[in-house]
């Protein structure tokens, strides 16, 4: 699969301050690719050197493999950039700013009116196109925001935490607009400090911390490169010894322990454990009374990877 993004030993210094430090990875072309990390972690900084907003102190990056420092006019035209902060001017009606961002792309006459109207249904707001974007809510900003990074056809489009702050009918909208766009080919960089919308959203993730990328892969590779779960289930009490017995010999067991009147059971892999358990369970005729399944995610990757959580 072709490289839309290439990043080889990244780095942008302020100072004394290194807020990215030799970072590399590549984008695949049609991908959505996670960045991964909590605030302060050098993700934006990173997005701002891909937009060339930045200029990094040393290493390099191409997009659609063009030099971001020696083809930087070049490389504008492939990119459609969503900042974090919000880039609209508020007393002007959202038509009125899609209009005037997509004259900036060099867009005028029936292709700017059909963009316009396209990103409008796009983000569900053609019925307030209108009114004054100081007039709407913060998830309705960011989703106008959105659609001022798509008027030009950009062939990749960088999302910079793009629910900060927003409604669930916002956000709902905002993963629903991913998907659609990465469906239709839109290759798309996404960061963010929730790991929810990295499991839901990313073919790959790069989790960074402190300017450093710490681990990249699907998120299903890095959560199960976290071997572990837990089962808590409870049972009446007459059948508990004799599934404790039996549980243990399990190659799927790490440990068994009685808690607060349940089972605590540490797993190396807590779904094929559940099943082994239920099995014996079942041989024994014992009632479940309760049972619950926590497996590792996105967090405890990086918990286990840095010692912090996410958004601590």
């Amino acid at each position: 699969m072709t490289n839309i993004v290439e990043v080889k030993d990244l780095v942008k210094k302020y100072g004394d301050n290194v807020a990215v430090k030799g970072i590399s990875f590549a984008i695949r072309q049609g991908e959505i690719f996670g960045l991964l990390g909590p605030n302060g972690a050098g993700k934006t900084t990173t997005i701002s050197l891909l937009s060339c907003l930045l200029t990094p102190t040393s290493g390099s990056a191409s997009v659609v493999g063009l030099d971001l420092v020696k083809r930087t006019r070049e490389v504008k035209k492939y990119i459609g950039l969503v900042p974090q902060d919000l880039a609209l001017y508020p007393t002007l009606s959202a038509r009125d700013n899609l209009n005037f961002f997509g004259r900036v792309y060099g867009l005028s006459g029936k292709a700017l009116n059909e963009r316009v109207d396209w990103t409008l249904e796009l983000v569900g707001l053609t019925d307030r196109a209108k009114d004054a974007v100081e007039t709407f809510s913060g998830g309705m900003k960011r989703r106008i925001n959105i659609a001022a990074g798509l008027l030009h056809k950009p062939d990749i489009l960088f999302l910079d935490e793009p629910t900060v702050g927003v409604d669930p009918q916002s956000r709902n909208y905002i993963f629903d607009n991913v998907e659609r766009l990465n469906r239709e080919g839109l290759t798309i960089l996404y960061t963010t400090h929730y790991m929810e919308e990295a499991e839901r959203l990313c073919h790959r993730v790069a989790i960074i911390d402190m300017g450093q990328i710490i681990a990249l892969d699907s998120p299903k590779a890095l959560t199960e490169s976290i071997s572990g779960g837990m089962i808590h289930i409870g049972l009446v009490n007459g059948k508990a010894d004799a599934l404790v017995e039996r549980a243990c010999k399990l190659s799927m067991i790490k440990d068994i322990r009685r808690v607060d009147g349940k089972l605590e059971i540490q797993t190396h892999r807590a779904q094929q454990a559940l099943i082994d358990v239920l099995e014996i369970a079942n041989q024994l005729d014992a009632k479940v009374t309760s049972l619950q399944v926590f497996e590792p995610n996105l967090e405890t990757v990086f918990l286990r990877l840095t010692g912090k959580r996410l958004r601590d």
